[in-house]
């Protein structure tokens, strides 16, 4: 569970907008004259059918099957909810089937059966067997949850995984792991206590038997105390198989001499003087949610020597199923194996714990504001970390193999870790590690339109993310009534609403200003209307001061228009570095498009000068730059006048030896495609170019736009640089979350 403060509203809001739900579907192959539609359907589709009538395992080749999962519940334990019902469940599975999609690039369609018979459940998820190359089950109770995965995994021949067992299982035994190579101690040795006999503890438990814990050195505990060979009451077939031979009966008595403790109960089963009981170098994982059964800081009042592992993202060493479930399916989808056994669980758990004992990548570090090293409070690996796609699938696929799982192995395994690092789509994760560098910074955010409900809204989101304070600029009452309309109102507490009739600072500002301007022809009269009547100039007044750390605006009023208000209190233009640049991010793809906000008509040193900027708002976003002059032209053909400065600029880079990749000029297909690059072997870019650098303003924005409406592609920007504070600009079509991500931008001063 993260520490973000989400309101009913705001979740409500993110499930509607742009259009119901969550998911949708989109063709692959092309769909737009008759020959495609007859190769789609009829009469082209019949050659596949045939095809897989005769061998069904060319199913495979010639459908998605071998990409798709099913996620499906009967909603009789949503969550922490409870019983909510099948239709109820549909907004968590479709959230796990978008999780699917984000972490492993596996197609996933979310299933709620309308019923709490096992046997109808079953019967129904078999007869879709032949749609989907594997089935995730969720949020089903126990015991019903044991006896359809058993079934389902008896009478099917694709993977079968209840993710709430096996996934929380896997990840525990990553973390114990490495738990316990730090404490010194092995797992056939240690005693293990596990409170919360539900689905989760059981999993947990007879995966790490599986892995070499003895059967007599593990205490399984539930509301009525311990699980013992002899008891009745409480008791069923999952539990008496984890009956111990002992006389301990409470959860207290187990803990004495403990060294692990797992706990998939509830918040507070655990306290202080049971965790001072416990042996030496004591492995604690309090995994219940969203509160642990003990915090980390009540656990090191006590035991400082104690290692703590719990659900939750705001402490270390968080246990969490996304770091499973997508990467074992991946894994086993990709040797179409029959089932995700034993060994393949414990594939994905070995390689997740020895990627957390590896140095741990920058771009990390930065997305998390902090350098992350093997240790105490680092023992399972970070959701982000880029490396989990080709790490783990790859030792899942090599478990399958290696016990008869897979129906098809993998020959090259070098090309299939190639072929998973190109699945890895890198806006997501740019995005998170701007929103972990701004929660970092916690920037005091203004934002300068408080008069419109977006902003607002973003300014809401901003401070409830726990991204920092929101500074709004506005009159208090307006503000009030906008956010009451919204059903926001409990959020004018929290927030800052400032202007010129509240604040002690103007005089100060009209000073600030008139200094400025006075021999631009702005008279005292003049600025006291700029200073106290226009927003954006009142804004960035509050910034030049230090009585904001950010600022975003542009919302309500054209780019040329704010910037111009702006140059009044900073240089934010061309002749003093300022630059715009804009990031396209489109199937796993980000290429900047420079200068999309301040350049009109740049020349080849004002072309020079963008490159320079935009390699650094590159950077700042954790990528490295490969600049593209870009024209009609390609290194001098066609000839022509007006692609001469695209010629002359890179020679400008030259001179100035700058430390990143460049060349030009060229057309874009030759900057981007690597095939119409191989035309011209002397060309100094080592892959496709990230930035683009055009000839003029207008042919940035038809490039943003043409790619933004046709394309579909996610804009972030345009990323303003260059100026001495952060300022970013949104744009008068822009949503809540638009802005949000421009706060963001600012506060993690991107450029």
């Amino acid at each position: 569970m993260s520490s973000t403060k989400i309101t009913p509203e705001e979740a409500l809001a993110f499930h509607l907008n742009p259009m119901p739900g969550k998911l949708e579907i989109q063709a692959t192959v092309p769909m737009s004259t008759q020959r495609d539609l007859s190769l789609a359907y009829s009469p082209g589709v019949a050659v596949p059918c045939e095809s897989i009538a005769a061998d069904p395992q060319a199913a495979y080749d010639y459908t998605a099957k071998g990409n798709m999962v099913a996620v499906i519940s009967n909603g009789t334990a949503v969550l922490g909810l409870g019983n909510l019902g099948a239709l109820a469940s549909k907004p968590v599975m479709e959230g796990k089937a978008v999780l699917f999609k984000r972490f492993a690039d596996i197609n996933s369609i979310d299933i709620e059966l309308d019923t709490e018979d096992p046997d109808e459940f079953c019967r129904a998820v078999k007869l879709m067997g032949p749609t989907f190359g594997g089935i995730n089950l969720e949020d089903i109770k126990a015991p019903e949850c044991f006896i359809i995965e058993q079934r389902l995994k008896e009478e099917m021949n694709i993977p079968v995984f209840h993710d709430d067992q096996h996934g929380t299982a896997v990840i525990c035994a990553a973390g114990l792991i490495n738990a316990l190579h730090l404490s010194g101690k092995k797992i056939e040795d240690v005693r293990i206590v596990l409170n919360g006999a539900g689905a989760a503890g059981i999993a947990c438990l007879e995966l790490l038997k599986s892995m070499g814990a003895r059967q007599d050195n593990c205490i399984m505990c539930d509301t009525k105390g311990v699980i013992y060979q002899g008891r009745t009451e409480g008791m069923n077939q999952w539990k008496s198989a984890h009956a111990a031979r002992t006389d301990l009966r409470t959860l207290e008595e187990a803990m004495k001499g403990a060294d692990v403790f797992l706990g998939v109960s509830v918040k507070g089963a655990v306290t202080r003087d049971m965790v001072a009981s416990m042996a030496d170098n004591p492995v604690i994982f309090a995994m219940a949610n969203p509160d642990p059964e003990i915090t980390p800081e009540e656990a090191h009042e006590v035991r400082l020597d104690a290692i703590v592992a719990t659900g939750r993202s705001d402490y270390p060493n968080q246990v969490n199923n996304v770091l499973g479930f997508p990467y074992l399916f991946r894994g086993a989808l990709d040797v179409n194996a029959r089932a995700i056994n034993d060994e393949m669980k414990i594939a994905c758990a070995e390689a997740l714990a020895a990627l957390a004992r590896e140095d741990v990548p920058d771009e990390v570090a930065v997305a998390y504001g902090r350098k992350l090293s093997f240790g105490r409070d680092y023992i399972i690996p970070t959701p982000f970390d880029p490396r989990l796609i080709w790490r783990i699938p790859p030792a899942v696929a090599k478990a399958g193999m290696n016990t008869g799982a897979a129906r098809r192995p993998i020959i090259d395994m070098e090309g299939y870790e190639l072929s998973l690092k190109s699945r890895m789509d890198p806006t997501a994760s740019i995005l998170e590690g701007l929103h972990a560098r701004a929660r970092q910074a916690q920037a005091q955010m203004i934002f300068a339109e408080g008069d419109d409900i977006r902003v607002l809204r973003a300014a809401v989101s901003y401070q409830r993310s726990g991204l920092g304070k929101a500074i709004v600029v506005g009159r208090e009452a307006d503000v009030k009534a906008k956010l009451d309309a919204a059903g926001l109102a409990d959020a004018v507490r929290e927030l800052r609403v400032i202007n010129a009739a509240n604040t002690q600072h103007l005089e100060s500002y009209k000073s600030f200003l008139y200094n400025r301007l006075q021999r631009r022809g702005f008279d005292g009269t003049d600025v006291h209307r700029l200073a106290a009547r226009d927003r954006h100039v009142f804004s960035a007044l509050m910034l030049a001061h230090g009585h904001g750390d950010a600022m975003v605006t542009g919302a309500t009023r054209k780019s040329a228009h704010v910037m111009e208000q702006i140059n009044h209190v900073f240089d934010a233009d061309s002749d003093h570095g300022a630059v715009g640049v804009t990031a396209l991010l489109h199937k796993g793809r980000v290429v900047m498009i420079a200068d999309t906000l301040v350049h009109e008509w740049p020349n080849e040193h004002d072309l020079a000068n963008i490159a320079e900027g935009s390699a650094k708002v590159a950077r700042s976003l954790g990528l490295e730059p490969r600049v593209a002059f870009v024209s009609f032209s390609t290194f001098g053909y066609p000839v022509s006048e007006r692609a001469e400065k695209m010629h002359r600029a890179p020679k400008i880079l030259e001179q100035r030896g700058v430390d990143f990749e460049f060349e030009g000029e060229m057309t874009v297909d030759v900057a981007l495609n690597p095939d119409a690059a191989k035309a011209y072997p002397f060309s100094r870019l080592t892959g496709p170019a990230n930035i683009l650098v055009v000839p003029a303003r207008h042919s940035a924005s038809i490039s943003v736009k043409l790619m933004q409406e046709m394309a579909g592609a996610t804009v972030i920007g345009p990323i303003l640089s260059g100026i001495d504070k952060p300022i970013q600009l949104c744009s008068t079509g822009a949503t809540e979350n638009d802005i949000l991500n421009m706060a963001v931008l600012a506060a993690a001063n991107v450029g």
